[in-house]
């Protein structure tokens, strides 16, 4: 059962502005359980393969771009009411927009440059989890 899992990324600005431990340490601090860790890159075919449910977007080709431009965190989280909970510490896409003491308000730069991903439901989670982590990746 997924559902008190959810599926981040830090995002490749929050990586270059050296924001990794302190992101890790708000989502620790917020009760949720790190179950699976990586410190990788997406290449432009990685990043398309993962973002694929907004090809033809008018975005998509800056997304992909972006999300191939350098390292990122991914990692599975594991807390009761994961996916409400992480959005809510994540903040509004828009960090303008985001509640004071998110971790959009605190990290991210811009709509674009958001500093983290984070799931919307329990099969995204699943499946965005399953994109990066095999059963042997996960503790």
């Amino acid at each position: 059962m997924e559902s008190n899992k959810t599926f981040t990324m830090i995002k490749p600005d929050a990586v270059a502005n050296g924001h990794i431990g302190a992101i890790l340490d708000k989502i620790i601090a917020n009760g949720f359980k790190i179950i699976a860790l990586k410190y990788t890159a997406l290449n432009a075919e990685k990043a398309g393969e993962f973002y694929s449910v907004h090809k033809g977007r008018p975005f998509y080709n800056a997304l992909v771009s972006f999300m191939s431009s350098g390292p990122i965190v991914a990692a599975i989280l594991e807390k009761e009411n994961a996916i409400e909970d992480y959005r809510k510490l994540i903040g509004a896409t828009d960090p303008t927009k985001a509640e004071p003491g998110t971790i959009r308000n605190l990290f991210a730069k811009s709509i674009d440059a958001n500093a983290v991903h984070g799931s919307d439901s329990d099969e995204n989670a699943a499946i965005e989890g399953n994109f990066f982590f095999s059963a042997f990746e996960r503790f």
